[in-house]
């Protein structure tokens, strides 16, 4: 099949959805597909002779973007259009953002409750999210389409939210790549990456992995390591990813935890924190399924992470991972990464989060993402 894919960004060390976006197309070109990419810009991608991207250049206006997708879709001989949240003339929807007005409502319990009255006035009428707002009318009222929802709570989501009938909906999963994510990478990088990051051999490391600060929690887990620091646990955070650590860094002062959290930045490849780290820490706001979760267990980490997280829906509390109610609760962190300070603990969950992820590869994502689009051809046959 000719199949397009429709990206904001199409670079794979971007973030999450632009990781899976090219892991995806490569899974395509692989299985004999013809892979079309319209994207404002492309990142350093290997050459494909199945991959064709299609640059459109900056566009300001979400909704200006959308258009100029749809006209260049247009102009393809295209058997089905897989968009990733960035306009609306497609066959299949996947919002790798979710919902967006969930994911705004969420947010507000990052403000004081006095001003959250206030942000909602903002929200309902500042240019911005209007637009945003008339984006998403189209992405997801055309009732011919169908919506691939990467969590149940997405698919809640778009039900309440966007008033998306349960009968437009698949759920598919993320996938991993478990032989890239593994915990066999350790005897190459762990001890390289702790000794270079100052790490003693004794210490526990935590690890964020996540562009938005913000929304993903790092506050509440840099409360949460101050309050283990005082209790004169062996702990560091390491946080990967994103940028404007320096908010954070005052943060994690205050909270007496200033030597405790490393700041490493954006990486190309996550895997060697991975391989140095021992448990991994995501205390989100809104997250519809987050690949770090999974990269983690497929590497033998424990995962804390919170309900509003799509990819907690995989976790067994207790067992793989933990799973908090408050992404606030900065105690609660504080209280589970307490219990996985015990290496046996830790060797046990992580060995369980292990056996998660092979339920989970990359390739049953594929295959069910095969089939919905099986599933749209073989209803155009019989229309």
């Amino acid at each position: 099949m000719d199949i397009g894919l429709v990206i904001d960004y199409f670079d794979p060390h971007r973030g999450g959805a632009e990781h899976w976006t090219y892991q995806f197309a490569q899974c395509l070109t692989a299985g004999g597909h013809t892979v079309h990419v319209i994207t404002q810009s492309a990142g350093h991608v290997p050459p494909d002779p199945g991959l064709h991207i299609h640059p459109l250049g900056r566009i300001a206006s979400r909704l200006q973007r959308a258009e100029a997708a749809e006209s260049m879709l247009r102009s393809l001989q295209l058997d089905l259009i897989h968009d990733i949240g960035m306009g609306w003339y497609c066959d299949v929807l996947q919002s790798e953002d979710g919902s967006r007005l969930a994911q705004w409502e969420r947010k507000l319990r990052l403000l004081p409750s006095y001003i959250r009255p206030i942000k909602r006035l903002l929200i309902h009428w500042l240019p911005r999210y209007r637009e945003f707002r008339r984006l998403m009318d189209r992405q997801f009222g055309e009732p011919r389409r169908t919506i691939v929802a990467v969590s149940r709570m997405c698919a809640a989501d778009y039900h309440w939210y966007h008033r998306v009938s349960p009968h437009r909906i698949r759920l598919v999963y993320h996938g991993t790549d478990i032989h890239r994510f593994s915990p066999e990478h350790r005897p190459r990088w762990r001890e390289p990456v702790r000794t270079e990051m100052g790490i003693a051999p004794q210490e526990v490391v935590y690890l964020f992995v996540g562009h938005d600060y913000l929304r993903k929690g790092l506050a509440t887990a840099i409360r949460a390591v101050g309050r283990l620091v005082r209790e004169g646990l062996p702990v560091r955070l390491l946080v990967v990813g994103g940028n404007g650590a320096g908010k954070y860094q005052r943060l994690a002062r205050r909270w007496d935890a200033g030597g405790a959290v490393l700041f490493v930045g954006r990486v190309e490849d996550p895997v060697p924190y991975y391989a140095a780290a021992d448990v991994f820490v995501l205390p989100t706001f809104y997250d519809p399924c987050s690949l770090s979760v999974t990269e983690a267990a497929a590497c033998g980490l424990p995962s804390i992470t919170t309900r509003w997280n799509g990819a907690s829906e995989l976790l067994c509390d207790g067992e793989d991972g933990y799973v908090l109610q408050d992404p606030a609760d900065d105690v609660a962190l504080a209280d589970r990464m307490a219990r996985l300070i015990d290496p046996r603990v830790r060797e046990r969950m992580g060995g369980a989060a292990r056996l998660l992820a092979l339920e989970y590869p990359l390739e049953r994502n594929y295959d069910e993402i095969q089939g919905v689009y099986r599933e749209i051809r073989s209803k155009r046959k019989a229309a």
